[in-house]
């Protein structure tokens, strides 16, 4: 395999805050009136813009929900997040033993990414090589978040691999025409099948990188 950059998605595959961010978002819809689960959440909307699935659920619900809605919830998840995000189990050991350029392209805003990379002592190794789609204006699964990261490493779109573990984020590396590999903790997620590949851990891509080059031991 020949791969010139590699790029992470950065909650649920860097770092472990599917669930704290979710379970946030739940409790302050409830304060709203809108009873909706956090498993719920990631079900549907793993991966998606923040405002575009509030809007769906306002949308829904007919609950229409403070203009600083989004800034309430992003607080508290920082808070939550400095208190408790852990990085994921192998994410460390495997940054460390890539062999090629990486980065991060994440749908959440900078900073989140930054204070979550930081919390989880990863940031040394994305500094400079964080992208958001806040900064560059374009969503999963849209793939304008990756092809600025590629453009950027100057590294040709088939010549880069994306590590994901959401439909939308796969979606978007399969529109950006590189190979996608997702990351399925399940091991149950069917919708996660359109990647080139699936993987139940990043013990297992470290084990596969090491196979084709590109990780050492």
């Amino acid at each position: 395999m020949s791969a010139k950059l590699i790029i992470f998605d950065c909650d649920g595959v860097l770092v472990d805050s599917e669930e704290l961010a979710n379970a946030v978002t739940a409790e302050m819809l409830s304060i709203y009136g809108h009873q909706i689960t956090s498993e719920e959440l990631i079900r549907r909307f793993k991966g998606m813009k923040f405002k575009t699935y509030i809007d769906i659920l306002e949308n829904e619900t007919g609950i229409v929900l403070a203009k600083i809605f989004e800034t309430d919830v992003r607080q508290r998840m920082a808070e939550v997040f400095k208190a408790k995000v852990k990085p994921l189990e192998g994410a460390i050991k495997l940054i460390k033993s890539l062999r090629v350029p990486f980065c991060v392209a994440s749908n959440g805003p900078l900073n989140k990414t930054k204070e979550n990379l930081q919390t989880t002592n990863l940031y040394q190794h994305f500094v400079g090589k964080i992208f958001s789609a806040y900064e560059v204006k374009c969503w999963k699964p849209e793939p304008g978040l990756f092809l600025a990261a590629a453009k950027h490493f100057e590294a040709k779109p088939q010549d880069c691999i994306v590590i994901e573990d959401s439909v939308s984020g796969v979606k978007a590396a399969i529109a950006a025409e590189m190979t996608v590999y997702a990351l399925d903790h399940t091991g149950a997620d069917k919708d996660l099948s359109i990647a080139n590949r699936i993987f139940i851990s990043l013990d297992d891509i470290h084990e596969f990188f090491v196979t084709q080059n590109l990780s050492h031991k």
